[in-house]
């Protein structure tokens, strides 16, 4: 299809300021609208996707001198760093543009001369305190405990000579725009503090130019100022696409106005009040939404150099990989709240998430095809009502996915897929493929069972593809699935008869969290005071003494008890904790909800042996980490002093109960 024929879709990331290498943080903003771009693509619209450098200012000036090159010098060198690492993460961008390129250069003297010329923008003075590191003047009711607002550093007095930009003369027309385009600001809480905080209160003129330093684009008319960076660095999401002042280029008629620009909470105020009111001064249409992502932070606070906290996305690839590094920024990150971000939580998710849930199902089926069918496998129609629910859940996760994403809710798209991909694996549960391997009668039934299988993976996996393009594109080469494109992932039937990988590879490998962190120490990129210790358990004489002690004094009411919630579950799967010889992980299903739950009674069971039992769960437990997995409640056992120490059995009802019946 020609790109004339398709819906276009322009999309845009802030760029990167060039004082050093982007952090997790910063790195996640290109990850998300690489996501976005992808989904777009998959929907058959023509996307362009812009990212890039902000490459002037005093900082940048500041930092160049401490390292003994010249400004352009510093900016290439990091302007390299930064594309390193977004072409690492995966980012599809159709443009990676820098504000030292010169056409920019070229057009923002343009802009500047043809503002001033038709009176927005006029000479004055400028007396307040600025902030170095943010670029920002403020007054001093702004100042928060005599810091800046923005980064809480310290802020200087400053006058000097500067151009101005009238932005009172458009405070009422943005005012309307607001009122009359309630889908222009995501989440709405930014746009309710851009009305309290800055239109409310009125608007102050803009400071756009600054003659204290040189690195930047000079005023042509009057070259001892230069253009102040946000209306040099704003500029760059039509200049990239060919925007200019004398005529633009086909792209930019084609493209403009921006469907989306992704940007961070910390600068909504310059996207959605400085960089409208510039357009709407140049005569142009606004972008139709902007979306002001929260931060991702460690240990509650926002990741900076000063702090020593910083995480940095190639670090993190290194030792997880690109594809769960990407899916762990984009299924953790909440669309209007801050996300947290720890090597430990990362390590957590990729054994809970992609290797229990995703990676399990695939290298599961794939084994079975080759065990039972000799890797080739097809649909014989002996077909049942569980296999109806089993479609039911995965056909609906396209619209479901791809509407969170229309509003950049790419945690809620994660798991509605993740949620089919445990749908999928409570299937193999429920239709028990190695009981019907043992007989020949259901052999037609067993052939249906792997292809439902099989096409749900294909299907869901082709859904992730925006998430995790590399492990997608495998899992679905393992199952001999083809890409079947966006309009069929919504209906199963179009997998027909498939030869899977004759030796299935795991599409990510369980991580052990004691290794990881040890590794991590030793290369400086975890402080000892980071790891969580270890907490030393205390003899077994010494815990019965206490639990003794307990109930010598403490009994409880009938209240008291009614506050434990306790539930029949079923174990549908087992398997030993690493490094651990006391320890069994257990996913247990309790009614419809699946638990994992980890238990110390690897010394009385296999985890073969109880598969399919019934068992007593605490489940309103607050949940518990153990070697690293979140324990979900805890499976009751009576234990006593046998022959050769302590036995433990674990407490089962004698008869066949519904899986969430309660115990009382």
């Amino acid at each position: 299809m020609d790109k004339k024929d398709k819906k276009k879709f322009y999309l845009t990331t802030a760029i990167t300021y060039t004082s050093g290498k982007p952090h997790v943080g910063n790195t996640y903003e290109v990850v998300l609208a690489d996501l976005v771009a992808r989904a777009k693509r998959m929907q058959g619209y023509d996307v362009f996707f812009q990212t890039g450098t902000d490459e002037h200012g005093e900082k940048i000036e500041q930092k160049a001198q401490a390292a003994g090159v010249s400004p352009k010098q510093f900016v290439d060198g990091v302007a390299r760093d930064i594309k390193r690492i977004w072409d690492l993460m995966g980012a599809s961008y159709d443009k990676f543009v820098r504000t030292t390129d010169e056409r920019h250069e070229e057009q923002v003297k343009k802009i500047f001369r043809k503002l001033y010329e038709q009176g927005d923008i006029y000479k004055g003075k400028y007396s307040g305190w600025y902030c170095t590191p943010c670029e920002s003047f403020w007054t001093e009711s702004q100042l928060v405990d005599g810091k800046c607002p923005d980064c809480g550093r310290e802020v200087k007095m400053a006058e000097e000579e500067a151009y101005f930009f009238a932005m009172s003369k458009y405070a009422d027309r943005l005012t309307k725009y607001y009122d009359e385009h309630p889908e222009f600001i995501l989440p709405l809480s930014r746009k309710n503090e851009m009305v309290n905080n800055f239109l409310k209160p009125g608007l102050q003129d803009l400071c756009v130019s600054r003659s204290s330093f040189s690195w930047g684009i000079p005023v042509d008319f009057d070259p001892k100022h230069v253009v102040y960076v946000w209306l040099d660095a704003l500029t760059n999401y039509i200049t990239g696409i060919g925007y200019g002042v004398d005529g633009s280029d086909e792209d930019f008629e084609r493209l403009w106005p921006a469907d989306v620009h992704i940007i961070g909470k910390d600068i909504v105020r310059f996207h959605v009040i400085y960089w409208p009111i510039f357009l709407m001064a140049l005569g142009l249409p606004l972008p139709k939404r902007i979306y002001g992502h929260p931060w991702l932070l460690q240990n509650g606070g926002k990741m900076s150099k000063s702090k020593g906290n910083v995480i940095y996305a190639d670090d993190l690839a290194e030792v997880f990989g690109v594809d769960a590094t990407r899916y762990f920024m984009l299924s953790q990150m909440p669309f209007d709240n801050d996300g947290l971000i720890s090597w430990e939580q990362v390590t957590e998710v990729v054994n809970s998430e992609l290797v229990n849930v995703y990676g399990n199902l695939v290298q599961r089926t794939v084994a079975m095809a080759n065990k039972y069918f000799g890797g080739v496998v097809e649909d014989k129609g002996a077909h049942e009502d569980v296999d109806a629910e089993l479609e039911s859940v995965v056909s609906a996760v396209r619209d479901k996915a791809f509407g969170a994403l229309e509003d950049f809710k790419a945690a809620e798209a994660a798991s509605e897929i993740f949620t089919a991909l445990r749908r999928a694996n409570k299937y193999i549960d429920e239709t028990t493929p190695w009981a019907l391997a043992k007989d020949e009668s259901k052999r037609d039934r067993l052939e249906t069972v792997l292809h439902e299988l099989l096409e749900s993976i294909a299907i869901l996996s082709e859904l992730l593809t925006p998430f995790m393009p590399a492990a997608a594109e495998k899992a679905l080469a393992q199952c001999g699935a083809e890409p079947r494109g966006y309009d069929d992932l919504n209906r199963f039937g179009v997998l027909g008869k498939v030869r899977v990988a004759q030796k299935p590879e795991y599409l990510f490998v369980r991580l052990d969290w004691e290794s990881i962190k040890k590794s991590l120490i030793e290369r400086g990129l975890l402080g000892e005071e980071e790891a969580p210790a270890q907490k030393k358990e205390a003899p077994r004489e010494e815990r019965k003494k206490e639990a003794d002690n307990v109930m010598d004094i403490s009994q409880i009411t009938i209240d008291d008890f009614a506050k434990i919630r306790l539930q029949v579950g079923k174990i549908v799967a087992a398997e030993k904790v690493e490094k651990s010889d006391k320890l069994l992980k257990f996913r247990v299903r309790i009614g419809e909800e699946e638990r994992t739950i980890v238990s110390g009674i690897a010394k009385h069971y296999t985890p073969e042996e109880t598969i399919g039992m019934e068992v007593v769960v605490v489940t309103n437990l607050k949940p518990a980490k153990l070697r690293g997995i979140e324990s979900q409640g805890m499976i009751l056992c009576a234990c006593y002093d046998g022959e050769d120490g302590e036995d433990v059995v674990i407490i089962s009802p004698k008869k066949d109960v519904p899986s969430g019946a309660t115990v009382r």
